[in-house]
């Protein structure tokens, strides 16, 4: 009997199949230490019929298969062994309509996430899903990791912008729902047992999105203020006098502004150093001159009461960009200090504070000489943090996730607010998950994937 990878050739032909020979020179990832793919083989469909062609194969042989979109996830959801076969979309990568009346777009798993935007942008049009891997990531891996990113406190997380898609099933199986549809009230929506579950379930191809109408006013600000709760009335006020403009409002730590602003860091201070917090807002409308008025009067209102301590407009390009380098140049912790333990977790506002106090606290106590870099998305309850301590990474990774992940089980908090689970969150499921919750979850991928072929050993 043929082996797996010659049969996969036969079908797809020869320019879809790297060998693991051929893999092997290609990077297994955006993030972390350089490596190479170590797979069985790299399969390039071109189609969606093709990605069933391929699954239908080896779900007859039993062989495992990994989907792979931009490989800028960091849990390991797209993590490989040497005995699977990866299965990359990059060769779909059409934007096949751009509906300007229903304000809809019908891609391709493979799109890259900023080549959308920018060719919705072209035609007035916004897509709103916005984070700092947009010019690799993809569509399809966005779809299979429910992303969230900079927009999501006005615009939603992605399952808020799919409309329909198209999946393959683990035996080759297409399900096609490409509807536009905002009301489809026709039994079980399908689209969300592949939505945020890591292409474990099904392998998705096409996907029919939400758009906006582009934005003709866009006021930036970072702004520094002396306590948590001065923030989080901020943020209220904000939302009150905005008049719904109120599109993004990311919050910094002290330590996480300091360092992105201090050398070697090209950045320098929007603000003084010395406030506890910052943080940078932006609204988004579409009256140009009423936008900015409401802008600057909730600004300088927030400042004659006193909740707010300094505030700096961004009034150029060059200023934006510098104001968003400082939020999206993440990967500058991890390359000042040589690694970091990342964390992406949801909690509730009321609970940042103290939640955030209890893990310096606990660091302070197991390592006298530690770094802590708290940020992100304080108006969905989406925190980012970053942990360094100097000792070895492996041996106090464990103790360090078991300080982070912990405390949120007792506030209703979640591991992952949008990266996922993959590999490495794995043993903290059972924090945000009850019993059944996880045994449902398994009834499911048992049912569609009875093989177990897809994406194994993630999540569970």
């Amino acid at each position: 009997m043929k082996d797996i990878v010659t049969q996969l050739i036969e079908v797809l032909g020869k320019e879809a199949v790297l060998t693991h020979e051929e893999a092997a020179m290609r990077s297994a990832g955006v993030w972390g230490k350089p490596r190479n793919l170590d797979v069985l083989a790299l399969v390039r469909p071109q189609n969606t019929e093709e990605v069933a062609k391929v699954l239908q194969l080896c779900h007859e042989a039993h062989q495992p298969v990994v989907p792979h979109g931009g490989l800028s996830n960091v849990v390991g959801s797209a993590v490989t062994a040497p005995h699977e076969i990866a299965l990359s979309l990059e060769r779909m990568n059409h934007i096949e309509e751009i509906d300007k009346i229903n304000k809809t777009v019908t891609v391709q798993a493979g799109v890259v996430l900023q080549h959308l935007q920018q060719a919705v942008a072209e035609q007035g049009l916004l897509f709103p899903l916005d984070l700092g891997a947009k010019g690799s990531c993809t569509i399809g891996g966005n779809v299979a990791t429910n992303a969230g990113g900079l927009q999501a406190l006005r615009y939603g997380v992605t399952r808020q912008l799919v409309l329909g898609l198209e999946a393959v099933l683990a035996d080759g199986t297409v399900v096609s729902s490409l509807h536009k549809l905002q009301k489809n009230n026709t039994g079980y929506d399908l689209k969300h047992l592949f939505i945020g579950t890591e292409g474990t379930l099904g392998v998705v191809t096409k996907v029919v999105l939400k758009l906006e109408e582009a934005p003709r006013s866009r006021n930036t600000a970072f702004i520094a203020l002396e306590s948590f709760e001065a923030t989080a009335h901020l943020l209220r006020f904000a939302k009150e006098k905005l008049a719904g403009t109120l599109t993004t409002f990311e919050l910094f730590w002290e330590e996480y502004y300091r360092l992105m602003t201090t050398p070697p860091s090209s950045f320098t201070p929007p603000l003084p150093h010395g406030s506890p917090f910052y943080v940078l807002i932006e609204a988004l409308g579409q009256n140009p001159e009423k936008d900015q008025q409401l802008f600057e009067a909730m600004l300088e209102e927030a400042l004659l009461k006193g909740d707010i301590v300094d505030a700096v407009m961004a009034h150029s390009q060059h200023q934006l960009d510098w104001f968003w380098g400082i939020r999206e140049k993440v990967e500058y912790a991890g390359q000042h200090h040589g690694w970091v333990v990342a964390f992406d977790v949801s909690l509730a506002i009321s609970d940042m504070d103290a939640y955030i106090r209890h893990i310096k606290a606990q660091l302070s106590h197991q390592w006298p000489e530690y770094y802590f870099y708290a940020f992100g998305h304080m108006g969905d309850g989406n925190l980012h943090l970053y942990v360094y301590v100097d000792d070895d990474y492996e041996s106090t990774r464990q103790q360090i996730e078991e300080i982070v992940y912990t405390p949120l089980q007792a506030i209703n908090g979640s591991v992952s607010a949008e990266h996922g689970i993959g590999l490495y969150k794995k043993q903290w499921l059972e924090l945000s998950r009850t019993p059944n919750e996880i045994q449902l979850m398994k009834t499911l991928k048992k049912a569609l994937d009875p093989h177990g072929i897809l994406n194994p050993n993630k999540i569970f």
